[in-house]
């Protein structure tokens, strides 16, 4: 098995371990270090410690001993060994990254000097540098980098142009003396020199590549010519004209050279697809398009016997005329109009390009070429070769994944397949009809009867492809109705085993085409796919698992018509993941999993398998993190459609989702184990012993990092609601430090997540809790009164909620509010945070709930009122001053919330637990709401007898305070309270 970067650390230590004294520690690690020296990427895996080493290192030393380090690193630039060069060429830029320009201003001028009297070898070495170099630089985002790079672009680009100009002259002439000379003998005597030759070309290329790539603006945006494309773009054809000849001749006599050529013409392809993609109105003039469009398409449809077996090359002939093809720069803009100083819209100017360029696509496409073109791609390139067929034979999981798992940029036929589906969509009414002629003449030329792989059969299973890949336009002219009656429900009832090809592009079809499966079409569809479940090609069957997962998550899936078939697809799932081996294969069976647990109906039939299955899988997956998120995610799913009955599952469950939210466990691993957390609670009857010990587990989650707070509030608010005093009697002490660690330590929006969580927690506790989370309350209240600009809307709604818990506790732990209001540790806080000395505390609260009344809830606004209301019962001389406030809030309270809360109180009546699917969370959260003192508490019944309360108090002082009110208001106020 190869090195790779994860094994970086593994390495270390034995690098570590090799030089230690004690010989039981130093042996075993040399041992383990000359085993590994025969795996792939050995060598990678010590050059990436090596740069990383030193990449840190940099970053303590003095600027002296800097400039010498960089000053002896270029004194190495004729180093003959490659490797070393590299590795000399990476530290090179990764310190450039740093100290470029500001540091190193130098660099670029001394190697330019150096180039001046180099040899090969040595000019070679410095290439090698120049582009790791400008690789390196060329990431950087800032403007004054962007700056800097533009200028290492004029600087370097003519030279380097010219050098590789020369080169191609030197290489083309030595290719045409060495396939003169018939002997490799003689030839080998001169080949050093020409590899070396070679590569630096290779390396111009690819530095030409960047300075075009970074060194400009892209022209969509600056709406400027790029004048390098027009210069490049020709000669790098001319070049590709020129190399390819020699591709068969290399190929017997030069195989070192063969391989060079292949890299070469490759190369320079993707720098014209780069550069096209990057420069697409540069690219689209009349000298640059029209060559290389004409060339790329000569090639894909009538490839001469020099590169018919050249897929590489091929492919980027392919992804050029995609890109183009689909380039939305040389189609009509819709964008807005964006004036600039003359008074031209760039918008103007954008589409006049886009005209001119798209006339010259058009001219390059003529209706008999794109139809040329569409007929090449299906007869030639989704035909399966003897290859294909071997290596499906040899190993039918993996070649399901190759072919359509695998990017499409990296294989021929996923290539040509994305070709055509472009070219489809851009020519849909032309091809439409094209390509169900060619699915009509597939389908006469190889009956459903035959046996044998036939070329009819091949072709039919290429137009099966085409007509898939495009469902969405080819259904205006086919009728998948008729096509699946008539045709392919009849390819399964044939089962030899030469159509399995046709079986699986049957089951392919199944899974596009499924907006066009309706009424009485999806039960046969249904059955079509239980039946090549059980094909006995793995191939096909996991293609059928796909396209499953495509009808069943589909808006039109009819639980009915597929209810008798679970039965049968559970069990043909489990047996599949059983034989899959591939990583990419379990996660695919996982999803149907998945899938089938969210949509596909009742499951508790099939508990039992499922506790086993998902017990086997997890045990397997040990190690494999990939395959475990997605373990975790079909385990969400399960228990959430259990519902009540999620119990049942604990024993496997419970264990599992502890090794997920342990913090020694993966990282990668706690976001879905957090998810299935809260699922777990939330769909739990009750809260188990074991559930109930995973609490401080999120402590330690939190201490770590905030970054999954949000579920880790819902999971907190879960254990209050489904804990109740249990839980608090347990866990009093984690709470505190959980509520104490996130408020004061983390944004507007996270405390708009742990803000209910204390809001709940208050409801259910309202004499016990405030006691225990004092230090929390004290970070509110400062809150509360500095919160900052009101003009922010998540300031304003962190103040509301704030003043809404301080309001709760005033309403049910009236004395505990006085209490710590009058703390000295809260008075520092509030001086500290820039509040007035002489303020009262207790005032300014009076006027956050007046202020916020209107940006909280209705049960909220009715705690604002009945925390006014208790005002009044206080020996504030100042209360007198803001009764007028105090009573309009009250009385639009009671009036205007009397609706909500008799919906509230319904919706709360409704709920019952007869009624179980809904998730037992909601039913319990609802209970408490209903339940809650607030709700209960009658508010027009506080005002009134607080009332008397503040009169008898405050005596005539109270009357005066009163007969300034307006009468409007009085009226009203009198209204509310029913008094006559």
């Amino acid at each position: 098995m190869a090195l790779s970067a994860s094994d970086l650390p593994t390495m270390y230590t034995l690098l570590a371990n090799s030089l230690s004294g004690d010989q039981s520690v130093r042996k075993p690690a040399e041992s383990a270090l000359a085993q590994s020296e025969s795996r792939p990427g050995f060598c990678s895996c010590l050059m990436d410690r090596h740069v990383a080493e030193t990449e840190k290192m940099l970053l303590g030393i003095s600027n002296e001993e800097k400039i010498h380090l960089r000053q002896k690193l270029l004194s190495h630039l004729r180093e003959e060994n490659y490797q070393i060069a590299l590795t000399l060429a990476v530290l090179i830029s990764k310190i450039a990254r740093i100290d470029y320009p500001k540091d190193w201003p130098e660099l670029f001028s001394v190697l330019a000097q150096q180039l001046q009297s180099a040899d090969i070898l040595t000019s070679h070495r410095i290439f090698m540098i120049l582009f790791r170099t400008l690789k390196e630089l060329s990431t950087k985002r800032l403007t004054s980098d962007q700056k800097s790079f533009a200028e290492i672009s004029s600087h370097f680009f003519d030279y380097s142009w010219h050098l590789w100009q020369s080169d191609l002259q030197t290489i083309l002439h030595s290719f045409s003396l060495l396939t003169q000379n018939a002997s490799p003998n003689a030839s080998e005597l001169c080949h050093d020199d020409l590899y070396l030759t070679c590569e630096r070309w290779l390396l111009c290329a690819k530095i030409i590549r960047q300075l075009i790539i970074s060194g400009f603006l892209s022209d969509t945006k600056s709406i400027q010519e790029v004048r390098p494309v027009k210069e490049v773009s020709p000669v790098l054809l001319n070049a590709i004209h020129s190399i390819l000849p020699y591709y068969l001749p290399f190929q017997e006599h030069h195989a070192k050279l063969w391989e060079f050529l292949k890299r070469a013409c490759t190369k320079l392809m993707k720098v014209l697809v780069a550069v096209q993609s990057r420069h697409p109105y540069s690219f689209g003039d009349k000298s640059v398009l029209p060559l290389v469009m004409d060339f790329c398409l000569n090639k894909i449809t009538d490839p001469k016997p020099d590169i018919i077996s050249f897929e590489q090359f091929l492919i980027q002939c392919m992804k050029l005329v995609k890109s183009v093809l689909e380039c939305k720069d040389y189609k009509p803009s819709l964008t807005g109009r964006v004036m600039d100083e003359s008074g031209v819209t760039l918008e103007l100017m954008k589409k006049n390009v886009s005209s001119v360029v798209a006339g010259v696509v058009t001219s390059l496409l003529p209706s008999d070429r794109v139809v040329l073109l569409c007929n090449v791609l299906i007869r030639r390139y989704f035909v399966l070769t003897a290859t294909d067929l071997d290596a499906w034979y040899q190993n039918p999981e993996s070649f399901h994944h190759e072919q359509d798992s695998v990017l499409w940029s990296e294989k021929l036929r996923p290539c040509a397949e994305a070709l055509y589906i472009v070219l489809f969509e851009n020519h849909s009414q032309l091809l439409g009809p094209v390509v169900v002629s060619i699915l009509q003449e597939a389908m006469n030329g190889c009956p459903t009867s035959v046996t044998e792989i036939t070329s009819g059969l091949l072709l039919k299973d290429a137009a099966y492809g085409a007509a898939a890949y495009v469902y969405y336009e080819l259904s205006n002219y086919l009728s998948f109705k008729e096509w699946f009656n008539g045709a392919l429900s009849l390819e399964l009832t044939n089962d030899h085993p030469n159509m399995r090809i046709i079986r699986r592009k049957v089951a392919l079809i199944l899974g596009q085409w499924v907006s066009e499966i309706k009424d009485d079409t999806r039960r046969p569809v249904y059955c079509a796919l239980i039946q090549l479940l059980q094909d006995p090609d793995l191939c096909v069957r996991l293609a059928a698992s796909r396209s499953l997962c495509f009808l069943i998550e589909d808006a039109n899936f009819s639980e009915k018509d597929f209810s008798d078939l679970l039965p049968i697809c559970w069990d043909l799932c489990f047996k599949l993941v059983e034989e899959v081996q591939e990583f990419d294969s379990k996660v695919q069976v996982l999803n149907s999993i998945s899938v089938l647990l969210t949509h596909g109906g009742e499951i508790i039939p099939y508990a039992s398998k499922l506790v086993q299955f998902f017990q086997k899988a997890w045990e397997e997956s040990s190690g494999e993190s990939l395959l475990q998120i997605q373990l975790l995610a079909a385990l969400k799913n399960f228990v959430i459609a259990l519902g009540y009955q999620s119990p049942i599952g604990y024993n496997m469950l419970l264990p599992i989702l502890r090794s997920g939210i342990d913090v020694n466990s993966p990282d990668e691993l706690l976001e879905d184990s957090l998810l299935l957390w809260e699922a777990t609670l939330s769909h739990a009857p009750s809260m188990a012993p074991q559930l109930l010990g995973f609490f401080p587990y999120l402590l330690e989650i939190l201490e770590r990092s905030f970054d999954h707070l949000k579920v880790a509030a819902n999971i907190s608010e879960g254990y209050i609601i489904l804990g109740g005093s249990d839980f608090l009697s347990l866990h009093a002490s984690s709470v505190t430090k959980l509520l104490d660690l996130v408020v004061g330590n983390v944004n507007d929006r996270g405390l708009l997540s742990i803000l209910p969580v204390i809001e709940i927690l208050i409801q259910c506790f309202p004499v016990e809790v405030p006691q225990l989370i004092s230090s929390t309350l004290e970070k509110l209240i400062v809150i509360c009164l500095t919160g900052g600009d009101d003009r922010d809307p998540s300031k304003t709604a962190v103040k509301a909620s704030t003043a809404a818990i301080l309001a709760r506790i005033l309403v049910m732990n009236t004395n505990y509010l006085a209490q710590i209001t009058s703390e000295q540790s809260l008075l520092l806080l509030l001086q500290k945070a820039g509040f007035p000395n002489d303020e009262n505390i207790l005032l300014c609260l009076i006027d956050t709930w007046l202020d916020k009344v209107d940006n909280v809830t209705s049960i909220q606004r009715k705690a604002f009122g009945l925390a006014l209301s208790v005002i009044l019962t206080l020996r504030l001389p100042q209360v007198l001053d803001k009764l007028d406030q105090i009573l309009s809030v009250c009385t639009s309270v009671i009036i205007g919330g009397s609706e909500d809360f008799a919906e509230e109180e319904s919706s709360s009546i409704n709920m019952s637990p007869s009624r179980p699917h809904v998730p037992s969370k909601e039913f319990r959260k609802r209970q408490i709401k209903f339940s809650d003192p607030i709700n209960q508490l009658s508010l027009e019944n506080s005002v009134r007898d607080n009332l008397q309360t503040c009169a008898a108090l405050h005596g005539e002082s109270f009357n005066s305070a009163i007969g300034r009110m307006h009468p409007a208001a009085f009226a009203q106020l009198k209204q509310a309270l029913k008094m006559s």
